[in-house]
C-alpha cells in the first residue's frame, strides 16, 4: 500500500493535536505536514512544520500540494479575537474554505472538516451561521471526497482556559443521557479517531458524521 501524506490545519487545537498524535503512530501515513500561522516546535521524523501567512495564496497553495488527505480542525474564539467578528471570520471561514480550494486545485482527493452540530447558513446564531457557510462553500467544490464532522460539546483538556467550560463539562457529563444522540458530548480524541478512520476508507462524495456516525466508526 502506498504511504500517504497528511496535512493538518489546526494541529495545536483540541482536536487537531489528537489528529497529529494519531498520525505520528499510523504506518499508513509516511509524511505529516503541519501548516501554522505562528512558530511551533514539533520534533518528529514524519512531521514537517510549514509556517505561512494564510493570506499568501501561493504559499498556502504550495503547502497543501502533494497531500493525500487534508485534515482541517482550525478555529478561533471570541476571546481570542476580542469580539471582532471580521477577525473571527478570517480564521473560521477564510482558512478552511481557502484550504479546500487549494485542495481542489492541487488534486487532493480527501478533505476532512471539523464543523459543528447545528451548522446552518440560515441560522440567526453567528457561530452556527458561519459554520454553515463554510460547509456550503466547501461542498460546492469538486473534491473527490469531502467528510464533515459535526461534534456537539467537546470533552478534553484544552491548552487555553475557557471560562465556565470546566463546569459545563461536569454538568453535561452527568446529564448527557438525556440529550438526543447528535447533541451528546463527545471526546475530542474520539472525533480525531473517527476522522483518521474515515481517511482510510475508499469513499467518494459528501459524507456528514454526527455523534452516532462517529461512534460507529470507532467500533469498526
Amino acid at each position: 500500500m502506498k504511504a500517504k501524506t497528511a496535512t493538518i490545519l489546526g494541529a495545536t487545537g483540541l482536536i487537531g493535536s489528537h489528529i497529529l498524535e494519531l498520525l505520528k503512530n499510523d504506518p499508513q501515513y509516511e509524511r505529516i505536514k503541519v501548516i501554522v500561522r505562528r512558530p511551533v516546535s514539533i520534533e518528529h521524523p514524519k512531521v514537517k512544520v510549514i509556517q505561512i501567512d494564510f493570506s499568501d495564496e501561493n504559499s498556502f497553495k504550495d503547502a497543501i500540494a502533494d497531500s493525500d488527505a487534508v485534515f482541517c480542525a482550525v478555529g478561533t474564539t471570541n476571546s481570542k479575537v476580542k469580539g471582532d467578528k471580521a477577525a473571527y471570520r478570517k480564521v473560521d471561514f477564510d482558512i478552511p474554505v481557502n484550504a479546500a480550494n487549494y485542495c481542489e486545485r492541487n488534486g487532493c482527493n480527501l478533505f476532512l472538516l471539523v464543523s459543528s452540530i447545528g451548522a446552518d447558513k440560515s441560522s440567526g446564531n453567528f457561530y452556527l451561521k458561519l459554520k454553515g457557510e463554510v460547509e456550503d462553500a466547501i461542498t460546492s467544490l469538486n473534491i473527490k471526497a469531502i467528510s464533515i464532522f459535526r461534534p456537539s460539546f467537546l470533552l478534553g483538556e484544552r491548552q487555553e482556559n475557557r471560562g465556565g467550560e470546566k463546569l459545563a463539562k461536569v454538568l453535561t457529563t452527568f446529564v448527557s443521557f438525556m440529550f438526543p444522540s447528535r447533541y451528546k458530548p463527545i471526546k475530542a480524541l474520539d472525533v480525531a479517531k473517527s476522522m483518521l478512520a474515515v481517511s482510510k476508507l475508499n469513499i467518494t462524495g459528501l459524507k456528514v458524521y454526527q455523534y452516532s456516525e462517529m461512534m460507529q466508526l470507532l467500533k469498526e
